[in-house]
Parts: structure tokens; C-alpha cells; sequence
């Protein structure tokens, strides 16, 4: 059975996706969760776009033992210089270089000439290689370059020293039948081909990533290039996720599999979709939450019958089980922490006392709790920010012909208080505003989002906010059984966040078009 290498650009080509923005406890959270997934490379960021990145880059090279770690570099000295002091700590480094092939590419964007791409992309090669084993080498847009030309860029950056070569479809432009013969002509037409690996990056313009990624599979590619639940640039990137069920299901047909640890799917999913506020659809293949769901009555006639009828995989496959152990407010700290265990956590005594305590406080509201209200508590706090203000209590006043009023009282760091009021257009509207009054902070909110992360009318409810101020961008999350007060918890943990950021480098972006 052939081995399929994943390479992970979540933390990457993921954290391009609009709105996403990572920092660096959240990257290294994201990157440990990756390392138990069993990723064989993980991207960890592009290390010449800003400080910040680069110090992201770095904490994750530090952190992760039992992957590869991957820096995105241009095809330039200094970028490759970067790259090379964010990866100075890790155990297994590898510098991905990029430069674009195709005629549009070569045109309207790096004015050069065929001869001149082959040049700089070679001299990078080299570059790179006297500094590290593994290089990686992308020609951007390789899936609009002439097939002759996308030859010969490929025997070049083996000759000069590749380890992989990357054929990405940087605009989810092409086909299955397309792409896989792209892979096809390169087995059969370029010489050495055999000393290195072919990888496969697909983006999902057209809706065909997963398929694309297979397609390349099907025709020698060794590694497939993605992130975790598709996200990326535009409409995402191919989905880990998608392309390691579809080989384990089919391995008859593929004769192909991933070295990943497919219980550890549904984790990595939802971790992913707290830390990037990017909610997973109910009808995405695999990690969403109708994925196994069966409401029809033949269906679920067949289901009573043989699974097999209506699934052909089983949640159990990715990490999804029923709970065996019952959770309420008489529950006692030892059944609440091998709850924790059995969901995968494995807290400190001050973190599982916090959560123990929140556990306890949902406990007295619902009467049932599920396996999605504990994670959602977890994951709440899951990621820690210094708390310069913490939401000790809210009241609003609402009525359909009054003026919603909200009052507000934030703890400080040093124990003290501060009690606001104001009015608004609407009950979170006049909490929002009564937390600037007290906290003096001027900022714009760019998003506010609400979902429900578990069932009934009790149900536990999550509000995700952005918050702008000049050039930072921040995001917030709150989980209660009540709206609003989730609502301020989003606002103030944004807040307490923006605090922290301001305290960093600040992390800009090069205005490049990235693979």
C-alpha cells in the first residue's frame, strides 16, 4: 500500500482565508494538534511577511517534535534568509520556495522571461540548499503553464537540488482529467523525476480540490498539499480531511493511504473552527454535523437494519463517539476530569479547576449535559489571554417600546471595578457600548456571529465578534446558555486581546499573491 504524505498549510495557505488571524499561542495550539493527527509537514507560516509571522513560525518549530516544519519563502536571499532563522530550532526544518511559470504570471506580474524564471528559481535552489536538506520548490500557477515549460522548470529545480516539486493549481482552474495528466506527463517525460517527491496543492474555486488531489494521486503524486476542514484563499484549499477518508474508505480503488491517525479528524476539526471563528457547515463532507445524521424514515429504517446501508464509514472512524459517562450538577471532579480524558484533554489542576467550575455553573441551568456543552466550555478558554478585564455582571432593560439599556461591571487586574451604563439600537448594542464607556476603548466591530454549539431550547450558544482598531484586527469568543452575556464575553475577550496584541509586533502582510 503506497504512502500518501500530508503536508498541512492550515496555519499557512489557512490563515490567508479573509478574516483569520492567528496568533502565536493559537498557531502552536493548532500545530500540536496537527503533530497528533500525525501530518507528516506542517507549513508554519511565511516568515518574511512580518515579525510576527516570523516569531510564529519560530514558537512552532520549538514546539513540534514529530513533523517536519515548513517555511514559505519567494524565490528571494532575503526571504530565504528569514526562513532560515524562523526553522533555526527545529528538529526536522524544510524551506518551501515558490516563484510563478505560467504565461499570465510571467506577463502581468514578475515581467520576466521564460529563461529569467528558470535563473532566479535556480539560483534560490541553490541558495536554500546550502542551508537545508529538504527543499521544496512550487511553480506558482503550474496549472495554467505550458506542460513543456512546467518539464523543464521541474528537471531544473531537481538538478539544482529539490527534494519535492509542487504543482499547484493556484486558481482551482483545472479539472481531475486535466491535473492528473499534468502529474502523468511529468512521471513519464522528466529526467530524475524518480529522486524526488511530486506533490499536489488545489485550491477549490471550482469545487474540484478533493478531486484534483485524487486525480493526482491516481496518476504518482507522493504528497498532497491542504488544510483542515478546506479553508484558505478565496473558496479554500483541498480538505485534509476529505482526501484521507476517501482513501481509507476506498482503498480497493486507490491502493493508497495517509499515515494520519483518523480518530483524531473530529478534534483537529473543531479546534481549527474555534481558533479561526470559521464555523464548519452542516453539510461538509466528514467533520460536519450532518455528516453521520439520518433523518429520513427509509433511511433510518436501513440504519436499524445494517449500517452499512446508509453509512459507508463510521463516526467512530474520526473520533466521534457516544458518551459512557453521564454528566450533571451532582457530578464530582474525578468522573468531570476522566470526561475530560476520554474527550482527549488532559488539563492542569488550576485549568481543570476553572473548567470544573464552569462545568458546574452550566450544570445548575441545563439538565442535561452533552459531550459538545463540556468541549465547548474547554475550548472557550482553550487559548489564554491576560485578562485585563474580566465581566464580573451584566443587566439589561428591553421592551419592544423602550429603549434598551444595558449596565456593565468589569473587574480590573488589580481587583478594582468599573460600572458603565448606556443606551443602544438594541439589547447587545447597549452592552457593547456600555463596555467602551467603561474600558475607554474606541474600536469598530467587523463581524458578529451566533451559533449554537449543542441542541434544545437550553442549548449552549457561541458568539464570535472582530473588533478593528487602526491596523489590528482581533477576534473574541463567548459561550453561555444566555446570548447576551456570551455576547459581552466575546466583546471583552476580543478587547482583552487587542490589549495583548498591541503589545506585539504588529503583523502585516506583503501585498504578494502567495501558491
Amino acid at each position: 500500500m503506497r504512502k500518501i504524505y500530508i503536508f498541512d498549510t492550515t496555519l499557512r495557505d489557512g490563515e490567508q482565508s479573509p478574516g483569520v488571524n492567528l496568533n502565536m499561542q493559537e498557531k502552536v495550539e493548532i500545530a500540536l494538534q496537527l503533530e497528533k493527527l500525525g501530518v507528516d509537514r506542517i507549513e508554519a507560516g511565511f516568515p518574511a511577511a512580518s515579525p510576527g509571522d516570523l516569531a510564529g513560525v519560530n514558537a512552532v518549530a520549538r514546539a513540534v517534535k514529530n513533523a517536519t516544519i515548513v517555511g514559505l519563502s519567494r524565490s528571494r536571499t532575503q526571504d530565504i534568509d528569514a526562513v532560515r532563522e524562523a526553522l533555526k530550532d527545529a528538529q526536522d526544518p524544510c524551506i518551501h520556495l515558490f516563484l510563478a511559470s505560467s504565461p499570465i504570471h510571467r506577463k502581468h506580474k514578475l515581467r520576466m522571461e521564460k529563461h529569467q524564471v528558470l535563473e532566479a528559481a535556480e539560483a534560490a535552489i541553490r541558495y536554500a540548499k546550502q542551508y537545508f536538506s529538504k527543499v521544496e520548490f512550487s511553480p506558482e500557477d503550474a496549472g495554467r503553464t505550458e506542460l513543456d515549460f512546467l518539464c523543464e522548470v521541474t528537471e531544473m529545480a531537481i538538478r539544482a537540488g529539490a527534494t519535492v516539486v509542487n504543482i499547484p493549481d493556484t486558481v482551482g482552474y483545472l479539472t481531475p482529467y486535466e491535473y492528473g495528466n499534468i502529474f502523468k506527463t511529468l512521471k513519464e517525460n522528466v529526467n530524475g523525476i524518480e529522486k524526488i517527491q511530486l506533490s499536489a496543492h488545489c485550491h477549490d474555486d471550482l469545487g474540484m480540490a478533493t478531486a484534483n488531489a485524487l486525480a493526482a494521486i491516481l496518476n504518482g503524486a507522493d504528497q498532497i498539499e491542504g488544510t483542515i476542514n478546506g479553508i484558505g484563499e478565496r473558496a479554500g484549499n483541498t480538505a485534509i480531511e476529505e482526501v484521507a477518508l476517501a482513501l481509507e474508505t476506498r482503498q480497493d480503488f486507490f491502493q493508497a493511504k495517509t499515515g494520519l491517525t483518523l480518530s483524531e479528524i473530529a478534534r483537529t476539526s473543531r479546534l481549527v473552527s474555534k481558533l479561526t471563528g470559521m464555523p464548519v457547515p452542516g453539510n461538509k463532507a466528514i467533520v460536519g454535523a450532518n455528516a453521520f445524521a439520518h433523518e429520513s424514515g427509509i433511511h433510518q429504517d436501513g440504519m436499524l437494519k445494517e449500517k452499512t446501508t446508509y453509512e459507508i464509514m463510521s463516526p467512530e472512524t474520526i473520533g466521534l463517539k457516544e458518551s459512557k459517562l453521564t454528566l450533571g450538577k451532582l457530578s464530582g471532579r474525578h468522573a468531570f476530569r476522566e470526561k475530560l480524558v476520554d474527550l482527549g484533554y488532559d488539563l492542569g489542576d488550576e485549568q481543570l479547576n476553572t473548567a470544573f467550575g464552569k462545568f458546574k455553573a452550566l450544570a445548575d441551568k441545563k439538565k442535561n449535559v452533552t459531550d459538545e456543552d463540556i468541549l465547548a466550555l474547554i475550548e472557550e478558554k482553550l487559548i489564554e489571554t491576560p485578562e485585563v478585564y474580566v465581566l464580573e455582571t451584566i443587566q439589561v432593560s428591553y421592551g419592544n417600546q423602550s429603549t434598551p439599556t444595558a449596565t456593565v461591571r468589569l473587574k480590573l487586574q488589580d481587583g478594582s471595578y468599573l460600572d458603565e451604563a448606556a443606551v443602544g439600537n438594541g439589547s447587545v448594542d447597549a452592552i457593547y457600548k456600555a463596555i467602551d464607556k467603561a474600558t475607554g476603548e474606541e474600536v469598530e466591530l467587523g463581524d458578529y456571529s451566533i451559533q449554537s454549539v449543542t441542541q434544545g431550547k437550553d442549548a449552549l450558544g457561541e458568539v464570535h465578534v472582530v473588533l478593528s482598531q487602526g491596523d489590528y484586527s482581533v477576534q473574541g469568543r463567548g459561550v453561555s446558555t444566555d446570548i447576551l452575556e456570551a455576547s459581552a464575553r466575546a466583546y471583552v475577550d476580543a478587547l482583552n486581546r487587542l490589549i495583548e496584541k498591541r503589545k506585539s509586533p504588529a503583523r502585516g502582510r506583503d501585498n504578494v499573491t502567495l501558491i
